[in-house]
């Protein structure tokens, strides 16, 4: 395991000290996954499919549920849902 430190700017860039971004090349996309303390940056090219469709769905879930929270749904019963997808 490799440690090294870095600051973060006023504009919120962050350098990668060059002994960490050796088998990075310029313009890779980088991913970002914030869980509590930790921030975790991976090569966007490592990952597989199955792990960029889980991000996907957690991002889509993470912002449905702060339109929940802003009270952006509506509650309905199963029979209302129904007839509401029978008009899909």
């Amino acid at each position: 395991m490799e440690i090294a430190l870095t600051t973060m700017s006023s504009k919120g860039q962050v350098v990668i000290p060059i002994e960490m971004r050796e088998d990075i090349p310029q313009g890779e996309p980088l991913v970002l996954i914030k869980n509590k303390g930790q921030i975790i940056m991976k090569k966007s090219s490592e990952l597989n499919k199955n792990f960029k469709d889980d991000l996907a769905f957690a991002k889509r879930t993470e912002e449905a549920l702060k339109r929940y929270e802003k009270g952006g749904f509506k509650e309905m019963s199963f029979k209302e849902f129904s007839a509401e997808l029978d008009k899909w």
